[in-house]
């Protein structure tokens, strides 16, 4: 059964966070709440992390995670961003984005894509994340939860659904599913592969 933790979206409370990121640390897989609803997620370097989520969604090698990113700062270390892109992603982060870019060397090869060398980013508007990753000091690799059969909406959803399946779970009670927007900022032109929760106005 996983551990029930419930920190306040507006207001987390470091001594939980901190408890959550030693899960993590530990080699655990989390599941957690976005502005985008629930996501599973484990550390950057958590091969065994990567593969249980793979099991828990029935993944294939080659689904793409997602680096769920502190900042923009942060995305620079991980991802090759052009002036355009830039000024781009300072313009509407943080929110219900995942943009898909170059990876750079410290993304680690499993990661990316296996003829495009990409890897998809987001940073979250969500309080609990920007939490995480702020005591973390890395991105966490992400996928959306999602199951055949069962619909996420609050915390006895998730429960029901992978209670057994992952090491902590966090409360943050109602988080309903809404698909972020999918940018691909990897080539010289902007294309949005996805229209989602994302303000595709602000693209321009």
């Amino acid at each position: 059964m996983a551990k029930l933790i419930a920190i306040h979206p507006q207001n987390p409370q470091q001594r939980l966070v901190t408890q959550v990121v030693e899960v993590l640390k530990a080699g655990g897989v989390i599941a957690y709440p976005t502005d985008s609803g629930y996501a599973l997620g484990t550390t950057l370097g958590n091969k065994n992390g990567l593969e249980k989520i793979r099991q828990i969604r029935s993944l294939s090698k080659r689904h793409d995670f997602t680096l769920m990113m502190r900042d923009l700062s942060h995305i620079g270390e991980y991802a090759k961003l052009n002036n355009n892109a830039f000024r781009l992603l300072k313009k509407i982060l943080p929110g219900a984005y995942t943009f898909i870019l170059q990876g750079t060397r410290d993304v680690p090869k499993r990661l990316l894509h296996e003829k495009k060398k990409t890897i998809g980013v987001r940073v979250s508007s969500h309080g609990v994340v920007q939490a995480l990753l702020e005591e973390l000091g890395e991105p966490l690799m992400s996928v959306s939860l999602i199951l055949k059969g069962f619909e996420f909406y609050d915390i006895n959803d998730v429960q029901d659904a992978v209670d057994n399946q992952v090491d902590l779970i966090i409360d943050d009670g109602y988080c309903p599913p809404e698909p972020t927007t999918v940018i691909d900022l990897s080539g010289e032109v902007v294309v949005i592969i996805r229209h989602g929760a994302g303000d595709t106005s602000l693209i321009v």
